[in-house]
């Protein structure tokens, strides 16, 4: 197939890994979030006396939805920038 280094190898692996994890992790946690909006708003329009209680209910949820992509992003920043297993399988000295 392709004759590559394994040092070059690891490294190719490593970025399609955390390019399809960059993917995934931004397309899931916005799936998510817009079905909370969705419920959150049709329990707005069912019960507007409680759309006070949702609301701040929704924004706090959004927020912890919304720190999976975080985690995601820096997981993948770590493998792209400070990738370990180079310095695990080939070390530089």
């Amino acid at each position: 197939m392709f004759d590559l280094e394994p040092g070059t190898l690891i490294t190719v692996i490593t970025i399609l890994v955390g390019g399809i994890g960059m993917v995934l992790g931004a397309i899931l946690p916005a799936v998510v979030e817009g079905r909370a909006v969705l419920r959150a708003l049709d329990g707005m329009v069912r019960q507007p006396e409680v759309a006070n209680d949702l609301r701040n209910t929704l924004i706090v949820s959004l927020a912890i939805l919304e720190t999976t992509a975080i985690y995601v992003l820096l997981v993948i920043f770590v493998i792209f920038f400070a990738n370990p297993l180079l310095d695990r399988f080939f070390p530089a000295g």
